[in-house]
């Protein structure tokens, strides 16, 4: 019994456990004839609740099985739903970012435009510019010509009638043509 303790020991593996104590029945004696009955009553009464028992068992045990699989099967349900929401949501970001390039789009195309615009006003304003410095250099050249200084811009303010300004720009037109 040592050598055992050392071979479990040297093992390192759990020793067996101790058999139960068996109960012993403190009459020794076979049972009697008149206790045949009661006997037989008391096995019968045994057996019908092991089948019971069994019975109880199987039921509890059909019981489970039937909750997990529909445990199951709502399981497989919410997956199921769950990738198809899924889906739909990647369909719909799909779509977003389809909408979002396209109106990135639009917006570069309308800087563009106005990129455009602001420079086909610049080039009119730079036009318009050139054309009073033009205009400036002519009635310049005039007034050098004929001795004659404008007080303003425009004599129409200061009290000439509207024909001497028609005229004025009528004379200003033959110089801009012969400096043309």
């Amino acid at each position: 019994m040592v050598e055992d303790q050392k071979i479990s020991l040297d093992t390192e593996s759990p020793a067996p456990a101790p058999a139960p104590a068996k109960v012993e029945d403190k009459s020794h004696n076979p049972p009697p004839i008149q206790n045949l009955d009661v006997n037989q009553a008391d096995l019968s009464k045994e057996k019908s609740l092991s089948f019971f028992k069994a019975w109880e068992d199987s039921e509890k045990s059909k019981a489970e099985n039937k909750a997990e699989k529909t445990i199951s099967d709502i399981l497989a349900w919410e997956n199921n739903k769950k990738t198809a929401v899924e889906s739909q949501l990647k369909k719909i970001e799909e779509k977003i970012e389809k909408k979002k390039a396209k109106y990135a789009e639009k917006m570069k195309n309308k800087v563009a435009e106005i990129h455009k615009k602001a420079e086909e006003r610049r080039a009119k304003i730079a036009a318009k510019r050139g054309e009073e410095i033009l205009k400036t250099r002519i009635m310049g050249a005039k007034c050098r010509h004929t001795g004659f200084v404008p007080d303003a811009t425009c004599g129409c303010f200061q009290g000439f009638s509207v024909a001497k300004c028609a005229k004025r720009s009528l004379y200003s037109m033959k110089w801009f043509s012969l400096l043309s």
